[in-house]
């Protein structure tokens, strides 16, 4: 528990530097851990620690942790990668927020579970800003007409949009994918359609994040600056990821 506090503690003073440093309120900057693989025992250290939210990639393993961990009433749980239809129904039972909405299909799906569930959920819309066919997400130049098509669905409450940027080393290449879904919402924003929210930028990871904030995010998902390096690559872990036309796992965050 202490190394997990202390390396959260770390990454806080991490987000108000990057506040500091561009003139920003760090209370605008949500913080997602993200526990992908991380056992559930150490995620019981980390509520211990002060976490109560945690992200996940894989729904199944969002599933089986939300189920482990159903004594601790007050965590949520964020979905923040892809999502098949067939599994619309786990999210729409648990999880309090997915970031990963880029599908009117899905969009369906979740709302008719939702409304037998008689729950709401927040979603994002994730943009793909890199041009990255390894990437899921909407082009840019679809994001209006998709925003437009999820106003039926009352059960959906948009928040904002999400990206994954370019993985690189190229700080200025990874700074653009942020600045154009900033860009992206502050012109949708203008003539957004009824019940759409696009106030939040969901965007940034653990080796770019202070980027991403510099860029207008206001949540940045963080695993490995939390949790530590995984001991083993995503595709130990998730096998079909390796095969995959769209492999986003091996981007971490």
């Amino acid at each position: 528990m202490a190394q997990i506090r202390a390396n959260l503690a770390s990454v806080r003073r991490r987000i108000d530097d990057a506040c500091n440093q561009c003139g920003r309120d760090p209370a605008t900057v949500r913080l997602l851990p993200v526990s992908k693989t991380v056992a559930v025992e150490r995620l019981r250290l980390a509520y211990a620690a002060g976490c109560r939210e945690l992200g996940e990639n894989k729904v199944q393993e969002a599933r089986h942790k939300h189920q482990t961990l159903a004594d601790l009433t007050d965590l949520r749980w964020s979905v923040i990668g892809h999502l098949q239809t067939n599994k619309a129904r786990y999210v729409a039972r648990f999880a309090s927020e997915f970031q990963a909405l880029d599908s009117v299909r899905v969009a369906e799906a979740l709302e008719r579970r939702l409304q037998q569930e008689g729950r709401a959920l927040d979603v994002m819309v994730q943009v793909n800003t890199s041009g990255e066919d390894s990437k899921y997400g909407l082009a840019p130049n679809q994001v209006a007409p998709f925003l437009k098509a999820l106003t039926p669905f009352s059960c959906l409450r948009v928040r904002g949009l999400m990206t994954l940027a370019l993985w690189s080393s190229d700080t200025d290449r990874v700074r653009a994918c942020f600045a154009r879904l900033r860009q992206l919402r502050d012109r949708l924003r203008q003539n957004a359609p009824d019940r759409i929210d696009l106030t939040h930028l969901s965007m940034g990871m653990s080796g770019d994040f202070e980027t991403a904030i510099e860029e207008g995010a206001t949540v940045v998902r963080v695993g490995q600056a939390i949790f530590g390096a995984r001991p083993l690559p995503d595709s130990h872990y998730w096998p079909d990821a390796a095969s995959s036309p769209t492999p986003q796992a091996e981007q971490t965050p």
